[in-house]
């Protein structure tokens, strides 16, 4: 209501409100039993269409050249499968967490004697393990919120190529890609998945500078008030930082060969692992000193690791990549055209 629509993007397009909500909608939207407790959160047009009945986003599933595909006339799925599927996600990881967490419990990485009388070799193992039996408490709370909004036939985003139904409009994470995520950001984006891109559409994609920086800090204000939180969001932007300059500058290298690409992954699998833990810490610690006393006991080494491959190693800002985006473009759609023009006066 307040920009033009050549003024907004592709996605803020579809996300666009055009006019304004009446009460009744705007409180249903905010405290519908599906998700006033754990979430997710959805797009508002995402939600008074399901509620109108009338799901925008995945209509073009539906129709090829303005007909309806003969394998996808069910345009209500049954979503019984895809609930029973995540309740079973949910006791799983829940009997992980009660029957593992206590084995390997977070406030032993600050612990004097095991500071003292363990290798740094076995503290770095012992960090992933325990980081790594804390992760299935947040899995199962938002897999069965998923759930039950799937089982009121919310989250629906059409079909998949071989015409399955998918029911993961609102899906909050992705666990496979969470534990073998081989870069930072790939994590990022498999974790809070709906957060994330709230954080992006009302922050990351209008901040004019620094958005990585203005986005964490963000996210840690929107979490609260435990100094924890801001430890952790603050580390995240230099790990941010260093693993984007690891990527555009190390990566390349390691495409040549599929074997090359293999080691390439496991060392970033295992470094993003690390980093993840090393950085989420304070948030599961949530004070000041008890998270202090973790990094120093590792001599702030990540934090310095990563400051110094962000300066050293050179990464364009995001305006000047977003204005070379477009120029290359069409660099490729001319040196095509031309490819194309040579084939035909050839024939």
């Amino acid at each position: 209501m307040c920009r033009k629509e050549e003024q907004l993007t592709p996605n803020q397009k579809v996300l666009a409100i055009r006019r304004m909500p009446s009460l009744l909608e705007y409180f249903s939207y905010n405290c519908n039993f599906m998700g006033i407790l754990a979430g997710p959160t959805s797009s508002y047009n995402d939600y008074i269409a399901f509620m109108e009945g009338t799901p925008f986003r995945h209509n073009k599933d539906h129709q090829t050249n303005g007909k309806t595909s003969g394998r996808h006339k069910q345009t209500d799925p049954s979503p019984n499968i895809e609930v029973v599927r995540k309740l079973a996600t949910c006791f799983f990881s829940l009997m992980v967490f009660l029957s593992v967490c206590k084995v390997f419990p977070v406030e032993r990485n600050i612990d004097d004697d095991f500071i003292a009388t363990t290798p740094f070799y076995a503290q770095v193992v012992y960090l992933y393990l325990s980081m790594l039996t804390t992760r299935p408490k947040y899995y199962f709370v938002w897999t069965l919120a998923d759930a039950i909004n799937n089982a009121a036939g919310f989250g629906f985003n059409g079909y998949n190529s071989d015409g399955s139904p998918r029911w993961d409009l609102i899906s909050n994470l992705r666990i496979m890609d969470i534990e073998f995520a081989t870069s930072f950001k790939m994590f990022l984006d498999n974790w809070n998945i709906q957060t994330a891109h709230w954080l992006k559409r009302v922050c990351y994609e209008r901040c004019p500078y620094n958005p990585t920086a203005a986005t964490f800090i963000l996210s840690a204000m929107w979490h609260g008030a435990y100094p924890g939180y801001y430890l952790t969001f603050l580390t995240g932007i230099v790990v941010t930082l260093a693993a984007r300059a690891m990527r555009h500058n190390v990566r390349p290298y390691f495409l040549g060969s599929p074997s090359h690409k293999l080691l390439y992954d496991g060392i970033t699998w295992a470094g993003t692992q690390i980093a993840i833990c090393y950085t989420v810490v304070p948030f599961v610690l949530l004070s000041v000193g008890p998270s202090m006393k973790f990094y120093r006991s590792w001599y702030f080494s990540v934090h310095i690791g990563c400051v110094l491959l962000a300066v050293a190693l050179p990464v364009k800002p995001r305006h000047l990549r977003l204005k070379e985006a477009p120029v290359l473009s069409h660099q490729d759609s001319t040196s095509t055209d031309g490819n194309c023009n040579q084939k035909t006066k050839a024939t």
